[in-house]
């Protein structure tokens, strides 16, 4: 799908300075203060000439003989969906290069602005092109996360940004916030904007990772908690008849989404073999293994849509009969991220459900390399929640 390249790439210039350092300084404002209104700059772009004939012979990297390590210029990060993945080669193209005033004689662009005329239609702050467009040259990346096409995202998978600033805004062209949010979510500490195609507005857009991360961590942790006790039986008596000890009756749920192609049945076997072999695997004490139960308790699940109200229904009966206490949807990983706190019971993606076996490590541990057999995945930064559910490599994948 095109879109007004030049619209973009105009914004960006309107509202970005190209110099790193006034960027981070009239951008990136204190979190705690309030956010421009609508239809007014983010920041004021001009910046004097003389810093854009300095900038225009630097190379990327290149901090223009400044030992402060915020100058150079500002580093964008470009990732759309695929609909709009062709317009990230334009935009790319039109920023790499100082902008030439000269050249543009129209008049002056519009802006909306956030009052209305008589009429009810938004009103417009007229700007001209030769005093508020930057004329600098920016610093571009277009990630990828293969097998994904260069800038492309999706709701579940998104790329942990490299060379770029700490503190950066990430260019997002689509019509939503869902995969937006994905890319947010694997890089929390940097800033992103989203401009909008089709109403041509760039809006900076928030994600509240404290309260993702706090509610998909009780949710792993209540999972925990329903995990049948194998380490500790052997430290209370010496003379327990194992086989006597009652069987675990909590039972785990196992969906398979079959609404489209969204359910991996590659995926489900995975996670009911690691089901099957977790009192195997947990318990450090070889001369009782044959003794102790060596599986959780499953039910495999078959659905077209999950709800909160259809899942309620696994446990209407009685408890003597065993009841679900923590369901695992292969589905899509967003439905646990954004969903899961409305369901009864925990609701976990795969990537949550083998933290709860011991399997891999959650994003609260430390980003330390601990080399433990039974952790397949690579370590990854303290508080990152990692986006790489169809990436290739990716256990997941």
């Amino acid at each position: 799908i095109s879109i007004d390249s030049e619209h973009l790439t105009k914004t960006i210039r309107r509202n970005f300075p190209s110099d790193r350092r006034t960027f981070l300084e009239s951008v990136l404002q204190d979190p705690d203060e309030p956010d421009p209104p609508t239809g007014s700059i983010i920041a004021t772009a001009r910046k004097p000439v003389e810093a854009v004939i300095e900038l225009e012979g630097s190379k990327a990297g290149d901090t223009n003989g400044m030992e402060d390590t915020k100058g150079g210029r500002t580093r964008l990060a470009l990732v759309s969906t695929i609909q709009f993945a062709a317009a990230l080669n334009k935009l790319k193209e039109d920023l790499s290069v100082p902008y030439r005033i000269d050249n543009d004689a129209r008049p002056p662009p519009s802006l909306l602005a956030d009052a209305e005329t008589a009429n009810g239609s938004p009103s417009v702050v007229q700007y001209n092109s030769r005093v508020d467009l930057d004329p600098g040259s920016y610093e571009l990346t277009v990630p990828r996360s293969k097998p994904l096409s260069p800038g492309e995202i999706l709701g579940c998978t998104a790329p942990r940004l490299k060379d770029v600033d700490a503190i950066l805004q990430d260019r997002y062209l689509a019509d939503g916030r869902f995969h937006l949010e994905a890319i947010m979510i694997a890089n929390p500490d940097l800033p992103a904007f989203r401009y909008d195609p089709y109403s041509k507005k760039l809006t900076r857009e928030r994600y509240d990772h404290h309260e993702m991360r706090l509610l998909r961590g009780n949710a792993v942790k209540e999972a925990k908690e329903t995990l049948p006790d194998l380490l500790g039986r052997h430290e209370v008596v010496s003379n327990v008849n194992y086989q006597e000890l009652e069987p675990n009756p909590q039972v785990w749920g196992v969906v398979l989404g079959t609404l489209g192609r969204q359910g991996s049945l590659r995926q489900m076997e995975a996670i009911l073999r690691q089901l099957e072999t977790y009192g195997c695997r947990t318990c450090s004490v070889p001369s009782l293994a044959p003794v102790t139960p060596s599986h959780i308790p499953y039910m495999p699940i078959l659905l077209s849509e999950l709800s909160p109200a259809k899942l309620a229904l696994f446990n209407q009966g009685s408890e003597k009969d065993g009841h679900i206490t923590t369901f695992v949807q292969t589905s899509c990983p967003r439905l646990s991220i954004d969903w899961g706190y409305a369901f009864d019971k925990p609701l976990l993606n795969p990537y949550e459900a083998a933290i709860a076996l011991g399997l891999a490590r959650s994003w609260e541990e430390t980003d330390e390399l601990k080399e433990v057999e039974s952790q397949p995945l690579a370590p990854q930064p303290r508080g990152v929640y990692p986006m790489d559910f169809y990436e290739t490599g990716s256990v997941w994948a």
